[in-house]
């Protein structure tokens, strides 16, 4: 039946015709791993297809029982799990709500944590599914501890197609809110999303992903602390969105300016202005003008130059 109804809407219609998600259903529970395995790889085949086939296979009441199967003894039932809540979270923020409630989030978080390999993939995408929809879903995975894992599977994963998942995923968990941002600049996710960018060995989709995850994040991100490293060490098209965030937050926090100044972002400013133009430019400027021209001048490249200048046309008193 899983066969059959991985390859189309009609087909996988024609087994829940004959009735098969009830005597499906059932079985989640049954002790034997191969038939689990083969229960759970069916109902995931049904679900992926559609909003009303994945709506079928979950009044048939598979939750919770399907996320006790993420901790069987079994690797195959637990990945196959895994891979069915995801074909029925991706398609409407109502089953991925209904699957949060059942103790999704948790349970998933858990599964990241002790798989490896391929095994995190389908636990990875639920999760990303799961915090696309909205903040309340997205902050369900945070307040469930589920950026460490992801941000593991970021790092420690060799292959380029799971820590693209990986930053896919934390890219939706932190664009919704300056809070959801916040948990994964606390995190450190920046800095390794910013790896994964400039990386010379990292394929093209983990650096698409890795930049529009970065750039979602950083259009909400209002932690500091986070975004001063990114400005020294990003390529200039991340370094735009980090200036952006600056241009707007300095003007209106005078303990954030200064921390600017002490934590020498100012100088890195205008040794930046020095090579580069266009939009940077322009945020660069919008951020002089928060500190009084003395300042900014203090910190120019040129500025020991300049004095040095004057000293060449000074005249001395003669009186002295």
């Amino acid at each position: 039946m899983s066969d059959v109804s991985k390859h189309s809407p009609e087909l996988a219609q024609s087994i829940v015709d004959a009735g098969a998600v009830a005597c499906l259903a059932p079985l989640i529970t049954h002790p034997d791993a191969k038939l689990k395995r083969q229960v759970c790889s069916c109902l995931s085949q049904i679900a992926k297809h559609s909003v009303d086939l994945a709506e079928v296979v979950v009044e048939a009441e598979v939750f919770p029982n399907m996320l006790c199967c993420l901790k069987d003894n079994d690797m195959f039932v637990r990945k196959n799990a895994s891979t069915c809540i995801r074909e029925i979270a991706k398609h409407t923020p109502e089953l991925a709500k209904l699957i949060v409630n059942s103790g999704g989030a948790a349970a998933l978080v858990d599964y990241l944590s002790e798989s490896h390999g391929t095994s995190k993939l389908p636990g990875i995408m639920a999760m990303g599914y799961i915090a696309a929809f909205s903040e309340t879903l997205a902050l369900a995975i945070i307040v469930s501890k589920g950026v460490a894992p992801l941000k593991d599977a970021l790092v420690t994963e060799p292959d380029d197609h799971i820590k693209a998942a990986a930053a896919w995923s934390l890219g939706h968990m932190g664009r919704h809110t300056s809070d959801h941002a916040r948990a994964l600049a606390e995190g450190d996710v920046l800095r390794h999303l910013l790896a994964c960018l400039v990386h010379h060995d990292s394929s093209e989709d983990l650096k698409t992903k890795s930049k529009r995850a970065l750039k979602a994040i950083l259009a909400k991100c209002t932690h500091l602390q986070a975004l001063q490293p990114l400005l020294r060490e990003a390529p200039v098209k991340v370094q735009k969105y980090v200036l952006k965030q600056f241009s707007s937050i300095l003007p209106h926090d005078m303990d954030a300016r200064r921390s600017f100044v002490l934590n020498g972002g100012l100088q890195f400013l205008q040794e930046l202005n020095e090579t580069v133009g266009g939009k940077l430019t322009e945020f660069i400027q919008r951020i002089n003008s928060c500190y009084p021209p003395e300042i900014v001048e203090y910190y120019s490249p040129n500025y020991s130059k300049r004095l040095l200048n004057k000293l060449d046309v000074y005249q001395i008193p003669h009186d002295c």
